[in-house]
């Protein structure tokens, strides 16, 4: 490999792993392999233009080019033409949408962000341009040094991004593959400096198969102690609360914005609900009767621009311990009920999950909560606020009726106001099946439940797979494929309810956990969820719950189980009569939660099918364990043919092979194939074949190239003057076997090499290409051969024709009868 071709690889691969420090920017991995995939490519466009005449400057240009048409194809294939390969006339404005959608995306969401297609364009994009500057410096105008400074300015702004998600070990990978391109670029220059800096001995000379020799050695050393210091010496330094930008979330006194923690809690529900870890973040116990069906919130979103839910304002108060009246609740009795809430060491970072609507919060420090007083939410205030905490929340128990819920009063005018705005830009398919699903209903509720009873039937599907934002092309999105996960579902229809004349807004929060015994229950990571909450004047806000499978509804979200009287403290005199009985399940592990959400069967399901535990994979997976297979015995193939060849030339297990052992003089056959395998064990271990020379002298030159041994050019010898008998005596008595010599002076030329090539000559043996040129010459023969059998064949059916109109054929040279 020229010196060339080394500093693009090394480029390209420092690229890389200055790019890993972006891999916490986003909750998913696989944006990564894009950008390998766009730095590959324009590492070999800039090898080829610089194999053309073109000036120098010309080579970053194309690369930016291609990285460009590359960007179309790969996030505006929707507007290409021609089965997707040709970027049309619309990809450029389609890229342009996407581009801004990723820099609305930077602005609202909070790291890790979900994998959205406008931010994955920004972080390949920006790879790409790195990898582009990186080449061009390092390998168009050999300037290896400066190209670290777009490798420090793409991990600066990484780890910078990435704040606590940052780690030593992306500096430590950034710095490699920055140290990995000094060091081919020096052992180029070091190589240039002559002999006089490599020393007399031979060994060092040759550096040991670097070419660097000594001095190379202590490059290496420099640069491995440097970077040890680099990553040890932080670890002894003091440490600085704040930088040159304070990252602190602060804290506010009195009414206004104050310090609001930069985690969204939609941003955490979406890059959550893809890849759950199923790890248990908190518990909680409750007396309540319905503590199987509690939803734990965490806050509620009240504003929809058209692109995402947030909340309509920042302002928060701090958080004295009460919280106020539940917004909308009338006078009538409800039922408190006390929740103890313990917080693992899995979640740092969130707001304050607890039942709504509450009516306290006992917290061990008020002043690292804020309240927010519209949606009754409390966010951190502190760094790592909720870790670890333990507090008690005293919440209420609303359960109205659905025939209260028909007859309740319009909203009052400030709640219209704020919670009824819908973007103007809203696709119409919105509106349309709003009203098309709620035709038939007479009221608020019934329209509700109309909507709710579409989006758990048979239509739709909960999907985690399907795209994560929530604006309103992906809503349009959600009624066209019916596919989605609890974000598309509970925004989508609490648009419609505002289409509707419902105020709503979106929470979220956690489902009921699943018991542990007793009154105790285990919320996992898994368990993230978003709803629609809407307004019922004299009742509040009030949940619902359109996500199939996934949730719990209320008792008033049922019109038949629905209770025909209003909640009250008070107890009954007899038991309900007509009300349904649950029936104990069979199976021990359905408890209470399970019976309400109807999963009892499928747990009884899974439990008869334990035993089968083996699953045939999906199609995608058996094509893909299928090509890497096929992959596999591709790379097999040289190195087994070339074992195979060698057997058959040489001889092994005692059988009589040409060139090997056995009783007799060795035939001609048996002296070239011990010659030949001599010219290709050279070849696989750097010595190419010279035609141009007799056996003699190219023995002469493996022995002086190759630096053999007396006993090795001796053998190597032998087998060339045995050749040479065989070419050119009149008759070769050749008794010895040569099998022997062959493998002396294969060992010999063995012995000077490093580990590294002697492995590449065992998997990729150069003389293997003699493979391909049989596979050529007999596809060349087979089309020969082909081609000559369909003009014989075709001769032979066409043959009888041109004879019989060559006979009719008139026989003089006039017009004539011919009888005149």
């Amino acid at each position: 490999m020229t010196t060339r071709a080394k500093l693009t690889v090394y480029s390209a691969l420092a690229t890389l792993m200055a790019a890993l420090c972006l891999t916490p920017l986003l909750t998913t991995k696989g944006w990564i392999v894009n950008a390998a995939l766009v730095v590959a490519v324009i590492a070999a466009v800039g090898a080829g233009l610089r194999r053309t005449p073109f000036y120098r400057w010309t080579v970053p240009i194309g690369q930016l080019l291609v990285l460009f048409v590359l960007l179309l194809l790969g996030f505006a294939s929707s507007a290409a033409v021609f089965g997707g390969v040709v970027p049309g006339s619309e990809s450029v404005h389609t890229l342009g949408r996407i581009l801004g959608q990723g820099f609305n995306d930077v602005r609202d969401y909070a790291i890790p962000a979900p994998p959205n297609p406008g931010l994955r364009l920004i972080l390949v994009g920006a790879v790409g341009v790195i990898a582009v500057a990186v080449d061009t410096l390092a390998v168009t105008y050999r300037r290896s040094a400066l190209a670290g400074l777009p490798l420090l300015a793409l991990y600066s702004v990484g780890n910078g991004l990435a704040g606590n998600q940052g780690s030593w070990l992306w500096f430590a990978t950034a710095a490699t593959g920055y140290l990995v391109l000094l060091f081919a670029e020096g052992q180029d220059r070091v190589s240039r400096w002559g002999r006089i800096f490599r020393g007399a001995d031979r060994g060092a000379e040759r550096g040991e198969g670097s070419g660097l020799g000594a001095l190379g050695q202590n490059g290496r050393q420099v640069g491995v102690v440097a970077l040890a210091i680099a990553l040890l010496l932080p670890a002894f330094l003091p440490r600085w609360g704040s930088g040159l930008l304070h990252t602190g979330s602060g804290t506010a006194s009195g009414r206004g914005a104050a310090g609001v923690s930069s985690l969204d809690p939609l941003v955490a529900l979406t890059g959550t609900l893809p890849s759950p870890r199923n790890v248990e973040l908190f518990t909680y116990a409750s007396e309540g009767p319905s503590a199987d069906a509690t939803y734990l919130r965490t806050g509620a979103l009240d504003a929809f621009d058209g692109t995402t839910w947030k909340r309509s304002t920042l302002t928060t108060v701090p958080f004295t311990g009460s919280l106020p009246a539940p917004e909308g609740l009338g006078p009538f009795d409800t039922r408190e009920a006390r929740t103890d809430v313990i917080i693992g060491n899995r979640l740092d970072e969130a707001w304050l999950p607890m039942p709504y609507p509450a009516r306290n919060v006992a917290l061990r420090d008020n002043g690292a909560w804020q309240l927010d007083e519209a949606t009754a939410s409390l966010i951190p205030a502190k760094e790592k606020a909720i870790k670890g905490l333990k507090y008690t929340v005293t919440g209420l128990e609303v359960q109205p009726t659905a025939s209260a819920l028909r007859t309740a009063p319009a909203a009052p005018e400030r709640i219209r106001q704020r919670y009824l705005a819908v973007p103007p830009a809203l696709p119409e398919v919105v509106r349309k099946t709003a009203f098309e699903k709620t035709k038939n209903a007479k009221n608020a509720y019934d329209k509700m439940e109309a909507l709710r009873a579409w989006f758990t039937g048979p239509d739709f599907t909960y999907d985690v797979t399907t795209r994560t934002d929530s604006g309103s092309d992906a809503m349009a999105d959600f009624l066209d494929r019916r596919r989605g996960f609890c974000v598309h579902f509970a925004s989508t229809m609490a648009v419609m309810a505002r289409i509707l004349d419902v105020p709503s807004r979106v929470a979220l929060g956690f489902t009921p956990g699943n018991t542990k015994g007793g009154n105790v229950y285990s919320v996992t990571d898994s368990m993230y969820h978003a709803w629609p909450e809407l307004y019922f004047e004299g009742y509040g806000w009030l949940r619902f719950e359109p996500t199939p499978t996934r949730g719990i509804q209320p008792d008033y979200s049922d019109p038949v189980s629905s209770p025909a009287t209003q909640p009250s403290t008070a107890p009954t005199s007899q038991p309900q009569t007509t009300a349904p009985v649950q029936v104990p399940s069979a199976n021990p592990d359905c408890d209470a939660k399970l019976r309400r959400t109807g999963d009892c069967g499928d747990r009884r399901d899974t439990a008869a099918g334990a035993h089968e535990g083996f699953r045939l994979p999906s199609g995608k997976a058996l094509a893909g364990l299928v090509v890497g297979v096929l992959l596999f015995v591709l790379l097999l193939v040289p190195m087994a043919w070339r074992a195979l060849l060698r057997r058959r030339r040489l001889g092994a297990g005692g059988r009589r092979r040409p060139g090997g052992p056995g009783p007799g003089g060795l035939t001609d056959a048996q002296v070239l194939a011990a010659w030949d395998e001599l010219i290709d064990s050279a070849w696989d271990l750097g010595i190419p074949p010279d035609e141009s020379r007799t056996p003699r002298a190219a023995a002469r030159r493996i022995a002086e190239t190759g630096e053999l041994d007396e006993a090795s050019a001796a053998a190597a010898g032998r087998v060339a003057l045995a050749t040479e008998r065989v070419l050119y005596a009149r008759s070769a008595q050749i008794g010895e076997p040569l099998a022997a010599d062959v493998r002396t002076a294969r060992d010999g030329l063995r012995a000077r090499l490093g580990r590294r090539e002697r492995i590449r000559a065992v998997l990729l043996p150069p003389s293997s290409a003699q493979l391909r040129w049989r596979v050529s010459d007999a596809l060349l023969t087979a089309r020969l051969a082909t081609g000559a059998a369909v003009g014989r064949a075709v001769g032979a059916v066409t043959g009888p024709v041109r004879r019989v109109l060559t006979r009719r054929r008139p026989r003089g040279g006039g017009d004539g009868d011919p009888a005149s």
